[in-house]
């Protein structure tokens, strides 16, 4: 297979594990972001309240829930490896009237965990949204994206 062939097909095109057990064991660490923009009048009614609403806490749980989604990676995404991880952050931010949200996730192991740090911000903004949906359904979630991964066979964006 040639560096730039889908590693989760096999010769015939059928989905597979890929085998990582040959890879060395690195240090793998990955950072996501995910964004949720709330309309004007949302945002405003959020920071009065101090981000709790009736169904609670509303970056407390989205924390914890990222986290969960994070550990949860290989049951929701089918060729995922489990990762035993070593590390998952979870930072939610407010900018005007986006949060942004950032998932760092880190292992010991064979492969890297870019799925994990994704994974981990998007369901902590699917919890956002949905603790906040009863005040709008106009709230957009966007620009999930990979920000940085280091430990593998190549290192992407800026590592802190």
């Amino acid at each position: 297979m040639s560096s730039t062939a889908l590693t989760h097909l096999d010769d015939d095109n059928q989905p597979r594990m890929v085998d990582v057990g040959a890879k060395p064991v690195t240090r793998r660490v990955a950072t996501a972001r995910a964004k949720v923009v709330f309309p004007p009048a949302v945002a405003a009614t959020l920071r009065d309240a101090g981000y709790v609403t009736p169904k609670g806490a509303v970056l407390t749980i989205a924390h914890i829930a990222g986290i969960m989604g994070a550990k949860n990676t290989a049951q929701l995404i089918p060729l995922c490896h489990p990762l035993a991880l070593s590390k998952c952050d979870v930072a939610i931010t407010m900018d005007g009237d986006t949060a942004l949200v950032d998932c760092t996730v880190a292992c010991n192991g064979h492969t890297g965990v870019e799925m994990e740090a994704l994974t981990g911000a998007s369901i902590a903004s699917l919890t956002i949204y949905d603790m906040c949906k009863a005040l709008s359904h106009e709230i957009v979630i966007a620009d999930l994206r990979l920000l940085s991964k280091s430990g593998g066979k190549r290192d992407f964006g800026a590592m802190s």
